[in-house]
């Protein structure tokens, strides 16, 4: 799928702010008990909609701008993040991305295999991660909020694309109901 540049900008740009509101909402992240963080939605729409090569820049970038921003070691979040968008790119042809349903449960999966990984590469590291009976509800709670992010991520990138995404002319000047006859008298029916 070709998309336009303004998208791609877009796409990126959506994640940095992801990232940034992870951080910022903390009125949220005491209410609700977990982080607004979307970023797997964001990378599973990534690698179901573009190339291989922008799901891996969006997955670095992003693994990157996590870490920053919080106690873990830098470069913890990217193999979870690339892992999940290498996976759904590899098998983006089996996957009904079209359906929100399955928009629903690919992000949910990856809400939750992405937060897995990353509390599984924390606990085999030098310092323990703070986790608990808590993470058994963050867990699946960041699975639902990302399910949720992941069908609104479609239907906002999409909207972009049909606004700034060029469409090529499909109207051919063939006409399908004449037929042209060559033989001894050429003529056209």
């Amino acid at each position: 799928m070709n998309l336009s540049r303004v998208t791609l900008a877009f796409v990126f740009l959506v994640t940095w702010l992801a990232v940034f509101a992870q951080t910022q909402f903390v009125g949220l992240r005491h209410w609700l008990g977990i982080p607004l963080a979307v970023v797997p939605a964001l990378v599973s729409y990534t690698a179901l909609t573009h190339g291989i090569a922008v799901t891996t820049a969006l997955s670095v970038l992003a693994g990157l701008w996590i870490d920053s921003l919080s106690a873990s070691r830098l470069g913890v979040s990217v193999g979870p993040l690339f892992l999940l968008g290498f996976l759904l790119h590899l098998r983006r042809h089996l996957i009904l991305r079209d359906q929100r349903y399955a928009q629903f449960w690919i992000g949910f999966g990856a809400g939750v295999s992405v937060n897995l990984l990353v509390l599984m590469l924390l606990s085999a590291g030098q310092r323990e991660p703070i986790s608990g009976w808590f993470s058994l509800w963050q867990i699946p709670m960041l699975g639902i909020l990302n399910g949720a992010a992941c069908p609104g991520a479609f239907v906002l990138f999409d909207a972009l694309e049909r606004t700034f995404g060029y469409r090529p002319a499909t109207q051919s000047g063939f006409r399908s109901d004449r037929e042209i006859v060559r033989g001894r008298h050429d003529r056209i029916h």
